[in-house]
């Protein structure tokens, strides 16, 4: 209980890892005329659900999932040019 009599609840700590499938099929997503090995961003998607993985190659172990339904608006986002101001040198699309 807290000093106002009302008790308190507790949000669980974000300790537990997804579980992430070992057999997924990673697309890396690197400038056509780039080699090397990067760091490039790396995507997968999951075979029996509607997840999205995400990694970069500097750190495969360090996932970061999504859902199908965010990354199709993430996708939406980057081709109407709404990130483009976080690219360096990149001029945004015309009227946004």
């Amino acid at each position: 209980m807290s000093p106002t009599g009302t008790e308190r609840t507790q949000t669980p700590a974000m300790t537990e890892k997804p579980r992430i499938p070992t057999d997924l099929d990673w697309t890396r997503a690197a400038p056509e005329d780039e080699q090397g090995p990067g760091p490039w961003i790396e995507i997968a998607f999951g075979k029996d659900d509607d997840a999205v993985y995400l990694r970069e190659t500097s750190d495969p172990d360090n996932i970061v999932t999504t859902n199908r339904k965010k990354w199709d608006a993430f996708v939406l986002g980057v081709q109407a040019g709404e990130f483009d101001h976080f690219v360096e040198g990149v001029d945004s699309v015309e009227g946004h």
